[in-house]
């Protein structure tokens, strides 16, 4: 395992470096009962979680008829940038962990651009990453595909061998091992402390399973 010293440990952004998720399903199953589908915070956790915008809208368009159109991913995203604004806040721990890592670090994040500044501001942690912010939308295709990680650690200048690899989904997990890196798996944001959520973590083999920010520097320096 490369030392913290020469890899790259790429994050991911929702459930790892800030609390969002719960805030973020709220409020799309809340949208989705206006448009007519019944869908419980639980099913939209499984569905949806750790997927990019377009993966979400095309599962939604196929498998609920429902078309996401701009006005409709526009309304949801002005009521998430609102409740962020006064809500979110940043994993525990977060900060030391990523200032105590040796090497090289990014985001990549299924979410679009502007959502994960906004995110790393308000929480306070966007001087750790900025510039290094990579986007689903800056790739055909999103998690479980690897094109993300891969599309990051070439543009910070390395293999796969030599990333690491912070997520807390399934998906996110999925991709990382299909771009050749490493995958330590977060069960510590507040969706994640299920024993169910755990468990599909579990079944995908990630390197590690941690729940505690305050241990991943003795994985990455592992």
């Amino acid at each position: 395992m490369a030392d913290a010293a020469s890899g790259l440990v790429i994050f991911d952004c929702d459930g790892v470096l800030v609390d969002s998720e719960p805030i973020s399903l709220e409020v799309l199953v809340d949208v989705l009962s206006a448009a007519g589908v019944s869908m419980t915070t639980e099913e939209a956790t499984e569905r949806f979680l750790g997927r990019s915008l377009k993966s979400m809208s095309a599962i939604l368009h196929d498998e609920y008829g429902l078309a996401t159109d701009d006005a409709f991913l526009e309304g949801m995203r002005l009521r998430l940038y609102d409740r962020f604004r006064t809500e979110l806040q940043p994993i525990a721990g977060i900060r030391g962990a990523v200032e105590g890592l040796k090497g090289a670090c990014c985001v990549a994040s299924s979410s679009q651009p502007e959502r994960i500044r906004l995110s790393l501001t308000v929480t306070g942690l966007i001087d750790l990453f900025e510039p290094n912010i990579f986007s689903a939308t800056m790739v055909k295709h999103g998690k479980p595909a690897p094109d993300l990680f891969l599309h990051a650690s070439r543009q910070m200048g390395f293999v796969p061998h030599d990333c690491v690899v912070v997520e807390d989904s399934p998906a996110g997990i999925e991709a990382a091992k299909a771009a050749g890196m490493r995958v330590f798996a977060f069960a510590g944001g507040s969706h994640a402390r299920t024993d169910k959520h755990r468990q599909s973590l579990a079944a995908l083999s990630p390197d590690a399973l941690f729940d505690d920010m305050g241990e991943l520097l003795q994985f990455v320096g592992r």
